[in-house]
C-alpha cells in the first residue's frame, strides 16, 4: 500500500483540525484521536481508507484501496497544512485574542468531497444531533459498503452510500431511519446532481472565492439553504468565512461569548462577527473549541417520532 511522510513546522492536534469531519462517537466512517485518525472515503479514483499518525514532528500516513494515492495526495489540505490565515486579526476582541493565543496553530482543513459533507448536513437539517446521527449510521449500515484495507476491517469501517445508491432509493426507504419525505427528497435530488456538484472543488480560486461560488450553486438547489451550504463549504473547501446562519445554538454562543448576551439572533451574530469578515469561520471554530456555552433555559427538547411522518 502507498505511504507518505509529511514534516510538520508546528504542533498538530488531529481532533482540533479534523474533528469537524467525524459525526459523533462511533462514526462508522472513521476514528480519530489527538494523534491518529482513520478515515474511509470515496475519491474520484474509487474508495480509500486513510491512516494518519502524528509521530513527533512528522505525520506518517498510509492508505488502501483504488483511491489510496489520491487520499494521500489530499492529506496536507485535510490536515489544514495548506490553510492560509493571512489577514486574520484576533485582536478585535479580547476573548478571540485570548482563544487565538491558546490555539496559535489552529487551521482549517478540507476534504474536496462535496457529497460526503452534503449528505450528513442534509440529515442534520432542523433535527437534533442524536436524530441526525441515527439516520446517518442507518443509511451507512443499510446502503454503504465495507471500506478497503485490513485496518478498516479491524475497526469495521464502512463507506458512505454512493450517490447512485441514494438516488435510486424510494423516499419511503428513509422513513424507518426517522427521515421524513422532505429531507429524503433533498438527498435524492442532490445525489442525482453529485457529479456536477463535485466539480465545484476543482475550480480555480482562493478558499474564500471557492466557498462563495459553491454556496451560491448549492443554494440554488431546492432544499439547500444558507446553513447547509456553510456546513459544506467549510468542510469541503476550507471556506474561512463560512458562517452557519440559522443554526439553533451558534447565534447564542457567539452573542454570549462576544457580548455577554445569553440569547442572540442571526443578525446579532453577524454584527458581532463583522470585524473578521473573510475569516469569520476561524472565530466560530475558536469559540466552538473554547468550552464557552450560553446558559440553557427551559425544558429539554423532545424529538418527535419522524418515522410516522
Amino acid at each position: 500500500m502507498p505511504r507518505r511522510s509529511i514534516d510538520l513546522t508546528a504542533p498538530l492536534d488531529l481532533v482540533t483540525v479534523a474533528g469537524l469531519h467525524v459525526r459523533g462517537r462511533g462514526d462508522p466512517t472513521g476514528r480519530i484521536s489527538s494523534r491518529s485518525l482513520i478515515r474511509a472515503t470515496r475519491t474520484q479514483d474509487g474508495p480509500a481508507t486513510l491512516l494518519a499518525e502524528v509521530q513527533g514532528t512528522r505525520v506518517e500516513a498510509e492508505a488502501w484501496g483504488p483511491g489510496a494515492d489520491r487520499a494521500l495526495a489530499a492529506l496536507p489540505a485535510f490536515l489544514g497544512l495548506d490553510d492560509d490565515p493571512t489577514g486574520f486579526d484576533p485582536s478585535h476582541h479580547r476573548v478571540v485574542a485570548d482563544l487565538a493565543r491558546r490555539r496559535p496553530h489552529l487551521r482549517i482543513g478540507w476534504t474536496g468531497a462535496i457529497f460526503e459533507s452534503l449528505l450528513p448536513a442534509i440529515l442534520e437539517q432542523k433535527v437534533t444531533g442524536g436524530e441526525a446521527v441515527t439516520a446517518f449510521r442507518g443509511l451507512i449500515a443499510g446502503h454503504g459498503a465495507p471500506a478497503p484495507g485490513p485496518i478498516a476491517a479491524t475497526h469495521r469501517l464502512r463507506l458512505q452510500p454512493s450517490p447512485e445508491a441514494l438516488a435510486g432509493l424510494p423516499y419511503y426507504a428513509f422513513h424507518p431511519l426517522g427521515v421524513e419525505q422532505r429531507r429524503a427528497d433533498v438527498i435524492r435530488r442532490v445525489a442525482r446532481e453529485a457529479p456536477r456538484l463535485e466539480r465545484l472543488a476543482d475550480l480555480d480560486g482562493t478558499r474564500l472565492e471557492l466557498g462563495r461560488t459553491a454556496a451560491s450553486t448549492l443554494q440554488a438547489i431546492p432544499g439547500i439553504g444558507v446553513w447547509t451550504a456553510a456546513e459544506v463549504t467549510l468542510r469541503t473547501l476550507g471556506d474561512p468565512d463560512a458562517v452557519s446562519v440559522n443554526d439553533f445554538h451558534l447565534k447564542n454562543l457567539v452573542s454570549f461569548a462576544l457580548a455577554g448576551e445569553p440569547r442572540g439572533t442571526d443578525e446579532r451574530m453577524l454584527e458581532l462577527l463583522e470585524p473578521w469578515r473573510g475569516h469569520r469561520a476561524r472565530v466560530v471554530r475558536l469559540l466552538e473549541l473554547s468550552g464557552i456555552a450560553a446558559p440553557r433555559y427551559g425544558p429539554r427538547y423532545a424529538a418527535p417520532d419522524r418515522r410516522a411522518m
